[in-house]
């Protein structure tokens, strides 16, 4: 059995090492299991202890994905089993990782190239140094399966500009290299056939061994390299539409944001994806994701982290996320019948029980 994750020690050129963690399962786009998150964070613990260890590297296996997010077939088997103990685990031990990662002291140099999605941008968007490429493709579309922004998105998407978090909240929209460095959920583009000399450079920098000095060390070499390795990007959509998001999110309750978005009837295929994507989506994840962003607007990433803990698990212990786990990726009938079945009848009173721990 292949390994779903690899570690390698890279010698530098002055005596340092180079820690890097290949998610390997290609198969099912370098989706992260509680198995592949279990040899992770031990690994991170490990090399941040171990002093001849300098930066880390965080890479997908394959050219199709970096990760397409957690591993929700697997997460939904167990919710049908009422295995509740093992989705409990999976989400605490997701965001302990995560939260690592936006804390780790040394560099971490994540390569987001292909599909980033759901818990995969939760790996991506807390390293020290980010980057995309031309292929990228990036989103949180967890409305579609009766789940919500997580992995810190409530954290992260609060901090965009334009009220845009609440429209990539709600709609699940794809957004590529060039929006995630608008929007700063990504530092640097590099052509996606440059990915082994890029990475293969890092073995020739003057690594000082002290944290501080060796994320400038890492900064300084990728801008450098950012400037000889040019890419051409597709337009950010995200920059195109911005005013037209912040005007069709800027309301006090939640079915004036829905009608305003999936009422558009324009031209431009990105808007008209947005709203389709939302008007087949979790009445209870709509409410949710408006709901969870209010709630971190003034909360500190470990406080998020916290509440998001909650919600998941009632997530687990709610009809929606499972059924829409079913419908889109178990079965495929993109059938889901979602319960409450309209925003209407989706209470405040209901929503608030997500918040409280099980």
């Amino acid at each position: 059995m292949t390994d779903a994750v690899h570690f390698t020690l890279i010698p530098t050129e002055n005596g340092r090492q180079i820690g890097q963690i290949t998610l390997n399962a290609e198969k099912t786009l370098n989706a992260l299991s509680l198995a592949m998150i279990r040899q992770i964070a031990p690994k991170l613990e490990e090399w941040r202890n171990d002093s001849r260890v300098v930066c880390i590297v965080l890479r997908g296996a394959g050219e199709k994905a970096f990760c397409a997010g957690g591993d929700v077939v697997a997460i939904q088997a167990a919710i049908e089993a009422r295995d509740f103990a093992s989705t409990d685990a999976f989400f605490k031990e997701e965001y302990a990782l995560d939260y690592t990662i936006h804390t780790y002291p040394k560099p971490i140099l994540a390569w987001g190239h292909g599909i980033v999605m759901g818990g995969g941008v939760g790996l991506m968007v807390g390293a020290s140094h980010r980057v995309v490429t031309e292929r990228s493709r990036i989103a949180m579309p967890e409305v579609t399966i009766g789940l919500y922004p997580d992995v810190g998105a409530s954290w992260f998407l609060n901090r965009l500009p334009g009220r845009l978090g609440i429209y990539l909240g709600l709609t699940g929209a794809s957004f590529n290299a060039a929006d995630a460095l608008f929007v700063d959920l990504a530092d640097f583009a590099f052509p996606s056939a440059q990915r082994d000399a890029v990475l293969g450079g890092l073995m020739g920098l003057a690594w000082q061994g002290n944290a501080g000095a060796d994320q400038h060390v890492l900064g300084r070499y990728l801008r450098e390299q950012s400037r000889h390795y040019s890419v051409e990007l597709a337009p950010s959509p995200i920059r195109d539409h911005l005013d037209a998001i912040r005007a069709c999110t800027n309301y006090e309750n939640p079915e004036e944001i829905v009608a305003a978005i999936t009422h558009y009837s324009g031209p431009d295929d990105w808007l008209r994806a947005g709203a389709q994507k939302l008007s087949v989506g979790s009445p209870t994840s709509i409410r949710l994701i408006l709901a969870a962003q209010q709630r971190a607007r003034h909360m500190s990433l470990t406080e998020v982290f916290a509440m998001e803990f909650n919600l998941s698990r009632q997530c687990c212990r709610h009809p929606d996320f499972a059924e829409g786990v079913r419908a889109l990726l178990v079965d495929k009938d993109n059938a889901p019948r979602w319960f409450p079945t309209t925003l209407a009848e989706v209470s405040d009173a209901y929503i608030e029980g997500f918040f409280a721990a099980p």
